[in-house]
């Protein structure tokens, strides 16, 4: 049986897909930072394949095929395919004394927006603070119009 053409094909495909997977896909090159951080982006991987194929006999009504002897190989028709996707899924940051995953999900990004909610009411409450003259500025001005 290792004499099928779909044994061939098989073998080809198996080995594009070998030169495709590698550890570098999914955990990628590290990249630095100009202030001395280092981002590896993580990823997921996801493969798919395929392959098939058949004999092909010739129709009954055909004269020729009438004439050949069941012996011979009947011709092969096959295919194969693969597909990739890959995902980020995080970024591992390692830097200032400390190692950080960072997920690239919606929900962690809606978990960050949290967290960093009351900082940014702190931040907009002293905005109006400092453009909100105090109470004896208010004074000062009315009593400056007053004489005039």
């Amino acid at each position: 049986m290792s004499d099928h053409p779909i044994d061939a094909l098989m073998k080809t495909t198996m080995e594009s897909l070998k030169d495709m997977i590698d550890v570098n896909t999914i955990v990628g090159d590290a990249v630095e930072a100009p202030d001395g951080t280092i981002i590896i982006p993580i990823s997921r991987v996801t493969f798919g394949f395929a392959a098939g194929g058949g004999e092909i006999s010739p129709p009954k009504n055909d004269k020729k095929g009438a004439e050949q002897d069941s012996s011979q190989k009947m011709p092969f028709a096959g295919g194969s395919g693969a597909g990739v996707s890959v995902q980020p899924v995080a970024f591992m940051v390692v830097g200032q004394g400390q190692i950080r995953l960072l997920p690239v999900t919606q929900s962690a990004m809606l978990e960050r927006i949290i967290d960093l909610t009351p900082k940014l009411i702190e931040e907009i409450q002293n905005l109006f603070t400092k453009n909100k003259p105090s109470k004896k500025t208010q004074n000062l001005i009315v009593n400056d119009n007053a004489d005039i």
